[in-house]
């Protein structure tokens, strides 16, 4: 039994939508733990003794972890069975955040931050695919409206509950809140969710093809050191650090050579052949970029409000929630139109949306308001609405139902590296953007430049009016245009993201044409 017939034969017995609710729960939870202990880092650092730089380890130790265990994701769930896998991962995370709350040094809590990132990692696509199972393909679209609240949500919110919670309570607040959502989970899990039919026929054939220890040892080599060098690629100068040398060269060892041997494999742990699907293809390099932006552009504007601006990190925070709001409200607009619209066009129209939305950001200034911050976030969350729900479901559309453990594996990981990708891209090229446009302002400090006299005279006046004594004039003055330089510098140089960043999307949206010209509810029911 596979394909439609599959489909048309087996429905699980509780309510679909309280399936849905409850696996987003947990995936909510994951996600929400990726940008939720940011803010908190130097807290931890204060309370553990330890350094900034030792304190980010706790990051990279769960990208580490989750970027290991996505792709192989599907895999596991074959070999144990979707729900049980997807029951061990809530249970297991729930208990390592409660260690990491309870943790009295800086190496427990690393260790159990890298045990809550390895099941944590399984969350994401065994609720993709539990929802692709238990909803009919003419009601995916709106299923993947409540999958999307955990991806483009959950990290939105993150930096302003952590902040919150930090500021509030403790830190150990940000690992202690899951405790009761993982328990509430887990009992509703273990009472609604049940695995299809088809999936004990996989896994009865993935336990008698073995183990592919080969793919496994790549996998975890080519990842697990590209989420290092994309998480400590700043701190370390990039390839200035011979650190970050070796660890972009297995990197690319263990990628490319997963790549070839997945693909070649008789009984691969990841089945890359699901890429010979057109739609599953397009999604996948849609659902890349999508990630990319979406992660990166959560990261800078408040980072930019807090680094340029002086925004504490809540209200940082609270800058990026009006725009989870307005997602919230658009994608069951974006759901009805995809009966009526072909989803490429809709996808094309989500690009250049958020193109726009990003040339419009393009207007900063130094004294940029909350107001004009909160609206320029909220546009491009606009543009977001119309992107997650129509790839995911075409992504989805061609495949036969009994590839959904691996196809989401896939699918997930390529969004979540390039979240990573996307975030340290952002950040660096803020860094090096910024360092660019001092060279270029740095030669108009002299007093050779007109512009440069008449403003340092202002600001002598102006501080001679306030009472600062003469002594002091020219240096405080000078000290004072200095501040402006960098300011202005930085200002600049995220102009500059936004703009690169627009570029891509208006590049990009005009792949959405490769995808099938169908719409939503009329796509083809298997092959």
């Amino acid at each position: 039994m596979n394909g439609a017939a599959a489909e048309g034969a087996w429905r699980p017995q509780a309510n679909p939508w309280a399936i849905a609710l409850v696996v987003t729960l947990a995936t909510f939870m994951e996600v929400l733990d990726t940008t939720i202990v940011n803010v908190s880092l130097p807290y931890i650092a204060g309370s553990m003794s330890s350094s900034n730089d030792e304190s980010t380890w706790t990051l990279t130790s769960y990208l580490v972890a989750n970027g290991i265990v996505l792709p192989i994701s599907g895999w596991l769930s074959n070999l144990f069975g979707r729900k049980r896998y997807f029951l061990i991962c809530v249970a297991a995370f729930t208990v390592f955040s409660l260690a990491c709350g309870l943790a009295t040094s800086l190496s427990q809590l690393i260790v159990f931050r890298l045990l809550q990132g390895f099941f944590g990692g399984g969350l994401q696509p065994s609720q993709q695919a539990i929802v692709l199972d238990t909803f009919p393909r003419e009601q995916r679209s709106r299923a993947f409206g409540v999958v999307m609240m955990a991806v483009v949500v959950a990290p939105v919110i993150g930096p302003t509950l952590g902040g919150w919670l930090t500021d509030n309570f403790n830190w150990r607040w940000v690992f202690l809140i899951n405790v009761p959502v993982g328990i509430v989970t887990f009992i509703s899990v273990a009472q609604l969710v049940e695995d299809p039919p088809w999936l004990k026929t996989l896994r009865d054939k993935q336990r008698s093809a073995g183990i592919d220890y080969v793919g496994l040892s790549l996998i975890a080599l080519g990842l697990g050191a590209l989420q290092v060098v994309m998480d400590r690629g700043e701190d370390e100068d990039w390839f200035g650090s011979r650190f970050i040398i070796i660890f972009a060269v297995l990197a690319g060892i263990g990628i490319l050579g997963a790549s070839v041997w997945l693909w070649s494999a008789k009984n691969p742990v990841v089945n890359l052949r699901l890429l010979k699907d057109r739609n599953f293809a397009v999604g996948c390099l849609l659902m890349f970029c999508l990630g990319g932006i979406l992660y990166s552009s959560a990261v800078i504007i408040p980072e930019l409000a807090q680094i340029v601006l002086g925004y504490t990190s809540f209200l940082a925070g609270l800058l990026l929630s009006p725009g989870a709001v307005l997602v919230i409200l658009t994608v069951p607009i974006v759901v009805s139109l995809m009966p009526h619209v072909q989803t490429r066009f809709i996808v094309a129209f989500g690009f250049a949306a958020l193109g726009l939305a990003l040339v419009y950001s393009y207007r900063i200034t130094p004294n940029v308001d909350f107001l004009t911050l909160l609206l320029m976030r909220t546009a491009q969350s606009f543009g977001l609405a119309f992107l997650f729900v129509p790839i995911s479901t075409i992504a989805f559309a061609t495949l036969p139902q009994e590839v959904n453990n691996d196809a989401t594996a896939l699918f997930t990981m390529f969004r979540n590296v390039a979240g990573s990708i996307g975030i340290s891209a952002a950040t660096s090229f803020v860094t090096e953007r910024t360092q660019v446009r001092m060279a270029h302002m740095v030669p108009h400090l002299t007093p050779l430049d007109p512009g440069f006299g008449a403003l340092l005279s202002q600001r002598m006046e102006t501080l001679r009016a306030m009472g600062t004594a003469p002594a002091m004039l020219e240096k405080t003055a000078l000290g004072s245009i200095e501040q402006t330089l960098v300011t202005q510098a930085s200002i600049t140089a995220y102009m500059d993201v936004f703009a690169y960043t627009a570029l891509i999307c208006f590049a990009v949206m005009w792949l959405a044409f490769l995808f099938s010209p169908v719409k939503g509810s009329a796509v083809p029911a298997g092959h």
